[in-house]
């Protein structure tokens, strides 16, 4: 068994990002194999999936002493997630020749990186514009919401569609069914949402691995390559979660699986520097502005600046670059003391200081 140390800190690295921000390992360990490391798409996803049975786990393990899972929503979402996933990795293997295989799974992979991103950026918009509401109406998120109750068919589908892309992909179970279990169920809080959606992705990337094992994509050695990397980095990054710039790092995840995604889809070298170069400079922008807007004049006020200036010198300075320089500031400096005035009712609650 050779064990690569360039993939064990390329897992220590991926690990504490997931430890820290609690997205998926897989839309980033998969890509990092096989843009940085040349190794073969469909090796990549399967050691991937097998790291990802292991680890996947100990998390849930947390959740369930925890009672954050909702099993009837689980068992819904195995039904459908579980067949699929397998489905998944022997469609992509009846498609063609070693060669045509790898083609549509490094394609499959930077489409589904795109989606990632976009579902990441959805996500952040949801949760802001909820909590914005909560806020103005002096209250939480989760108020004023219907009762839980199970919805069968789109909870059903929902493990369907997650099923396949981490049969094809590795990628979907930590990104992008729990935006699907948010925007189905926002009455949940998020401790429930992400206990829920970890404990029924282990079933799910379960299932995907054993298949990827019997179709003989897996690899030990880079299997245990990720897994000694990733494994205490996880812990790592969970300790230092509370002091991480969430505001900054989300974007930052957002950018990276963007320029992943085009690079997988083999878009030319220059095209692809430049919309970077923008999606960095006018994205982030925008999304502080974004974010800066979803937070009450009064608590803007309370910590003595101007709301509308900041959230128009972000837009307007987005096109010359400067825009971003002030969305690093107010994501660094101005949110944490937003979020605190926002986690406190009696504060949150008080009229505007003029």
């Amino acid at each position: 068994m050779h064990i690569d140390w360039g993939i064990v800190v390329a897992g220590a690295i991926v690990g504490f990002t997931v430890g820290m921000t609690g997205m998926g390992g897989g839309a980033l360990m998969t890509p990092i194999l096989v843009i940085f490391f040349g190794i073969s798409p469909t090796a990549a996803v399967s050691s991937d999936l097998v790291a990802a049975m292991i680890m996947k786990p100990i998390g849930g393990g947390v959740h369930i002493r925890r009672r954050t899972v909702r099993w009837e929503l689980v068992k819904w979402l195995c039904l459908g997630s579980i067949p699929m996933a397998f489905a998944g990795v022997f469609i992509i293997h009846s498609l063609g020749d070693s060669e045509q295989v790898e083609n549509l799974t490094k394609e499959f992979l930077g489409w589904t990186l795109l989606l990632a991103a976009s579902a990441m950026v959805f996500k952040a918009w949801l949760q802001g514009r909820r909590s914005l509401a909560a806020r103005m109406a002096g209250g939480r998120p989760e108020d004023h919401l219907q009762p839980f109750a199970v919805r069968i068919l789109p909870t059903l589908i929902v493990g369907l569609v997650g099923g396949l892309l981490v049969g094809l992909t590795s990628v979907g179970s930590g990104s992008i069914v729990i935006v699907c279990l948010m925007l189905l169920y926002p009455m949940l809080r998020g401790s429930e949402l992400v206990g829920t959606d970890l404990v029924q992705a282990i079933p799910l990337v379960g299932a995907a691995a054993i298949a990827h094992i019997l179709v003989g994509d897996f690899q030990l050695g880079l299997t245990a390559s990720i897994l000694i990397g990733s494994i205490p980095a996880v812990w790592i990054g969970a300790r230092v979660s509370s002091k991480a710039p969430d505001g900054v790092i989300r974007p930052l995840l957002v950018f990276v699986l963007a320029a992943s995604a085009l690079k997988l889809l083999d878009m030319p070298t220059n095209l692809l520097g430049v919309l970077l170069l923008l999606f960095a400079l006018i994205g982030f922008a925008i999304w502080g502005a974004v974010d800066a807007a979803q937070h009450p004049k009064k608590q803007w006020a309370e910590i003595g600046l101007d709301k509308k200036s900041w959230v128009r010198r972000q837009i307007y300075l987005a096109p010359i670059g400067v825009g971003a320089a002030y969305a690093a500031a107010y994501f660094t400096r101005i949110r944490p003391q937003l979020e605190v005035i926002g986690n406190d009712p009696a504060r949150a609650g008080e009229p505007a200081v003029t």
